[in-house]
């Protein structure tokens, strides 16, 4: 998943959707935003909008915190909460939000948190 990551994961904060099938095989992925430093803006609209087109069935989400601090905000959490409801009406799973760093030791999983 760094991989999709642009070089500026320790500049620009960037949000991306990992899209798969239901035997959880990578289907591809969508950068949905690039903000600043210490934030960027996902329109849940345009989210959803990306998995039906794919014919996704389930989802993880990532985005990453250029300050290195991979604890999620309330912003964050927020969030995953809505998007999470999103997924369940339309029959789809959200397997997991993470939040990576630029240290490849450093992230944060919503799921292996008990989040989702």
């Amino acid at each position: 998943l760094r991989q999709v990551w642009s070089e500026n994961i320790e500049l620009l904060e960037e949000f991306v959707v990992l899209l798969l099938d239901r035997s959880h095989r990578v289907l591809g992925y969508y950068k949905l935003s690039q903000g600043g430093v210490s934030g960027t803006v996902v329109d849940v609209k345009v989210l959803f909008a990306c998995i039906l087109k794919a014919r996704a069935s389930s989802f993880m989400l990532a985005h990453n915190h250029p300050s290195g601090n991979a604890r999620p905000s309330r912003a964050d959490i927020d969030l995953t909460k809505k998007i999470g409801k999103g997924a369940e009406l339309l029959d789809m799973v959200l397997l997991d939000h993470l939040i990576v760093t630029g240290d490849n030791e450093r992230y944060y999983s919503f799921a292996d948190n008990g989040k989702i």
